[in-house]
């Protein structure tokens, strides 16, 4: 079996440059080696990073030095698509033989996009990799922390499928032994098949290496410790191997800037060998310019991994862009009933969101709840209290209140309350009806211990209605990363079609109670997921702020991203681009001038093609955003940009 390495950490970290820079060094270590990388994230940048094109399969990836390497930018879509084409008459049956449901009822709603494709996607990648016996070594670029979790909970989560099915195909069984009869029992192929993948897969997981990518901000280090706590509870087999402290500063001279971050350093040093006295640090300089192409990527990882010194050149953009001054601009106000704020993993979208309301409760009497949907939520760390699902005040302010979704929470709350009204529903002692309604009951009972990859799309949408039906004021949604962001916006499109074709399959059994109750909440549920569809087409009623840094890789997702809101009907009302660093803090310091070089270069692009209606500029600021009067110095200036 292939050695697997999974590179994990809160977006905006470096991960993916770390992750490749890792296997295009095992790549050369050895000319034996032949080393798979894969980004398990929807918003793909590793064929940034590489400078190359990648598709939905795995490319071999040419290097000066040779090695053979592959990179792979996982096409969710078209891998799940492949799964259930190869398994698509093994599951109608298992439902037909175990439900209500006939196969030509439950056919259109399997092939709709379903939630969760991300995680189920790179599941099946993996499996791919190790099964084709190709690889060595597999590394893996994950998805921001909040979804891979989830990722790493998939094994256990599929076995509890692979049950729910095995329940679900045995109705014939339990019919025949309720009468007398016999029945042949025979394992449909798709379980038969899949308990030995996923006893592999679990396998293979519980082998692998975690490495931890984190830079020295506070924010980036306390999500890295909740976060790998939240690994060893979901899969305690994954063993934490290494810690990359990544865009280290090691020498000042006297750029103050540059100062705090040397300092930062030896604190984050300090902090991680306290918390994570056995594991051992990596730290990983930061040049001041974006590390492309395999051979610098080869010299960051000895340096990085074999403790060498970097020595690469600094590199400069092909062409010098005149930095334009930005104009002096005013925070905006929250004009639209619900906001979302939307962006890469790391360029502050916590911070612009915490601003956008804190300027809005200061500039008017409206009141304002702030709601993460994050799986992998900071809003307590910027508001530097407890923040949890139940909306908290915040700043002494009783009309600005937060709240982070607990999803897993939540659903297992729905779940207690679904399976009341389920064995209310399929309780009966007539004669000849019992049995059928206990397996139902049992059924369900096994289809609700199931906790789906995609819980947070969906159930953030649930939050999402909850707060327009019940919240007065605003609404700002901090958004997760762009991936799953996106499959977020996508959802109350999606929950319309499924409801459609859920209700058409009930139709034909509402004689029966529980097929009634379902019905009813379904109805309910198309109602309300149909009324916050037509919101997004309502400027007046959704806004959208998008939030980018001006560095190459965050510059490439953007344009992505507001290409798909584009598609989606969503044109932000703003873009903010975050940490600008200004002439004059640059003066006089090497690294952050060849930085400020690299940001003209974006913005002058930026300048040309910008779809918002405003694009505004936030300074770099020295220290990190947090509590009253973090957000006093962040919305006290706002620049325009020309």
């Amino acid at each position: 079996m292939p050695s697997l390495a999974f590179f994990v950490g809160k977006g905006g970290v470096g991960k993916t440059t770390v992750a490749t820079a890792y296997a295009v060094r095992t790549a050369l270590q050895n000319f034996r080696n032949r080393v798979l990388l894969v980004s398990t994230d929807p918003a793909h940048s590793l064929g940034d990073v590489l400078q190359r094109k990648l598709g939905g399969s795995p490319k071999a990836v040419p290097t000066k030095a040779g090695g053979k390497l592959w990179a792979w930018e996982l096409d969710a879509s078209a891998l799940f698509g492949d799964f259930f084409r190869t398994y698509k008459q093994s599951i109608l049956e298992i439902v037909e033989r175990g439900s209500l449901f006939s196969a030509k009822e439950i056919s259109p709603l399997l092939e709709t996009a379903l939630p969760g494709m991300s995680e189920i996607a790179a599941l099946l990648a993996i499996r791919d990799a190790i099964d084709s016996g190709k690889y060595s070594h597999i590394v893996v670029d994950t998805a921001p922390f909040g979804h891979t979790l989830r990722l790493f909970s998939l094994p256990e989560q599929f076995v509890r499928v692979l049950n729910f099915l095995e329940i679900a195909a045995g109705r014939d069984r339990a019919l025949a032994e309720h009468f007398g009869g016999r029945t042949r029992a025979r394992e449909p192929e798709l379980i038969e098949d899949w308990r030995g993948k996923v006893e592999q897969l679990a396998q293979a997981f519980s082998a692998s290496d975690l490495f931890l990518v984190t830079t020295a901000e506070k924010f980036a280090l306390n999500e890295s410790v909740r976060c790998i706590k939240e690994v060893g509870e979901t899969n305690p087999t994954l063993k934490l191997k290494s810690i990359v402290l990544n865009r280290v500063v090691r020498r000042a001279g006297k750029c103050n800037f540059c100062k705090r971050r040397v300092a930062a350093a030896r604190a984050a040093e300090s902090f991680l060998h306290k918390q994570f006295s056995s594991t051992e640090l990596h730290v990983a300089e930061d040049p001041g310019f974006p590390i492309m192409g395999t051979d610098a990527l080869h010299q960051f990882g000895e340096h990085v991994f074999a403790g060498k010194r970097l020595r690469l050149d600094p590199l400069l953009p092909r062409s010098k862009h005149k930095r334009g001054t930005p104009a002096a601009a005013q925070w905006p106000e929250l004009k639209s009933r619900l906001s979302f704020v939307i962006g890469k993993g790391g360029v502050g979208k916590t911070t612009v969101s915490a601003a956008l309301g804190f300027h809005t409760r200061k500039t008017s009497d409206s009141p304002v709840e702030i709601c993460s949907v994050d799986p992998a939520p900071s809003l307590d760390d910027i508001f530097q209290t407890a923040i949890g699902d139940t909306p908290t005040p915040v700043l002494g302010d009783k009309r600005f209140r937060a709240s982070e979704l607990d999803s897993i929470a939540l659903f297992r709350s729905w779940v207690a309350e679904i399976q009341e009204e389920v064995d209310s529903a399929t309780t009966s002692e007539h004669s000849g009806v019992h049995v059928d309604l206990s397996f139902e009951r049992q059924m369900l009972s096994a289809l609700l211990d199931i906790v789906p990859p995609g819980l947070d799309e969906v159930l953030a949408i649930f939050r999402i209605v909850d707060l327009r039906a019940g919240t007065s004021g605003k609404i700002v949604i901090d958004m997760a990363p762009t991936g799953h962001a996106l499959e977020l916006l996508r959802m109350p499109g999606r929950i319309v079609t499924w409801s459609r074709l859920l209700l058409k399959s009930l139709a034909v059994h509402r004689k029966l109670a529980l097929a009634r109750n379902a019905a009813v909440r379904i109805a309910e549920l198309e109602l309300r997921a149909r009324e916050l569809l037509n919101a997004f087409k309502n400027s007046g009623e959704v806004g959208v702020f998008a939030v980018m840094l001006p560095e190459p890789l965050p510059d490439r997702e953007t344009e992505r991203l507001l290409t798909e809101l584009d598609r989606l009907g969503l044109k932000p009302q703003a873009l903010f681009v975050n940490r600008i660093i200004f002439a004059k803090d640059a003066a006089g310091c090497a690294r952050c001038q060849v930085a400020a070089e690299w940001q003209a270069s974006v913005l002058e692009k930026l300048r040309k093609r910008h779809s918002a209606k405003e694009v505004f500029a936030i300074r770099n600021f020295p220290d990190e955003i947090a509590g009253a009067s973090g957000l006093r110095t962040i919305t006290h200036e706002l620049w325009r940009l020309n």
